[in-house]
């Protein structure tokens, strides 16, 4: 039964090594995403497997669970803007932006 446990900490360790590199070099925002909470929850399982069951699941709460809703809501906002963005805007639309100097505001002119 040791062998089995010993296999599965050395599995579990490599499982871990080889998400957190796919998460960094990953260039797909969403596939980095998943694999950031796929990384949360396999690291919340090597807290259970020391022992540390309140980091363990402060792990899935915070580290998997929040922060990760958190980075697809960011995504999703994201990529919403950039499509805005992207679309052609009408020829006859005059909108221009205009800076005002803070001299401009209370009617001071040179």
């Amino acid at each position: 039964m040791e062998i089995i446990t010993q296999l599965f900490d050395g599995l579990l360790c490599i499982v871990l090594l080889l998400v957190a590199w796919q998460s960094l070099r990953s260039s797909d925002l969403f596939k980095a995403i998943v694999l950031f909470i796929t990384f949360g929850l396999l690291m919340a399982i090597a807290w259970v497997r020391l022992n540390a069951l309140d980091v363990a699941m402060a792990e899935v709460a915070i580290g998997a669970g929040l922060t990760g809703a958190l980075l697809l809501a960011a995504l999703a906002r994201l990529q919403k803007l950039s499509s805005i963005d992207k679309t052609p805007k009408a020829a006859s639309s005059n909108t221009s932006h205009v800076s005002v100097n803070s001299e401009d505001e209370r009617g001071i002119s040179q």
